[in-house]
């Protein structure tokens, strides 16, 4: 009796994996939410808002050209998605299928983002395909993301991993912004200016500060 009781109780307090299933809103070239769930897709990494793309002596926003196209593509649609892991800002992972196509191969195969080898190699060869073929990202000079998450945190570090939350004021008054936002990255705190770091949300609202609505 008592190793059922334990059998029970280890059921219990494993948290159970969901599919989050439902209509896509693009938030990125590789975030989504699907029926009101943020979802991180799974093997894939696109630029982030704010990412710099160059060619023909042009420059321009690479997060916001690839999430527009993810949008023209998969805007509204009906996503069916087979959840892997939570990561570490609450963002379900998941790989999603949208009438029986794998999201994230569609992206990848068309040069929106990169196969994220750290994670998965399930996506590599249709990221061999867009950089023969010269697709998306293969066409333009652009960094990495982990490259560019990893310069702008060493430009703009956070007092300790606890308080991470960025409180920037602007023409919309005083905001915060969580990791995982679509514009956390991008997101400057001038100290100079009465922009500060917080460790909460209570202690950010406290101080006069609202929260970002994306």
């Amino acid at each position: 009796m008592l190793r059922v009781f334990l059998l029970l109780a280890m059921l219990l307090s494993t948290p159970a994996f969901t599919a989050p299933n439902g209509t896509i809103r693009a938030i990125d070239a590789d975030t989504i939410d699907v029926g009101g769930t943020r979802v991180r897709l799974f093997g894939i990494d696109a630029p982030e808002m704010g990412q710099p793309c160059r060619a023909d002596g042009r420059e321009w926003d690479c997060g916001a050209w690839t999430r527009d196209a993810v949008r023209n593509h998969f805007e509204g649609t009906y996503a069916s998605c087979d959840q892997r892991d939570i990561d570490r800002y609450g963002r379900v992972v998941a790989q999603c299928t949208v009438d029986g196509q794998d999201m994230g191969q569609v992206i990848v195969y068309s040069g929106l983002a990169w196969a994220f080898r750290r994670y998965s190699e399930t996506y590599d060869l249709d990221e061999k395909a867009a950089a023969v073929a010269g697709r998306g990202l293969w066409a333009v000079d652009v960094q990495m993301p982990s490259d560019y998450r990893a310069a702008q945190v060493a430009d703009d570090p956070a007092p300790n991993q606890n308080c991470a939350i960025k409180g920037n004021i602007s023409s919309g008054g005083r905001i915060y912004h969580l990791p995982g936002q679509e514009h956390y990255i991008r997101t400057r705190i001038n100290p100079a200016n009465g922009e500060r770091w917080f460790c909460s949300r209570a202690e950010a609202e406290a101080a006069g500060w609202r929260a970002a609505r994306r």
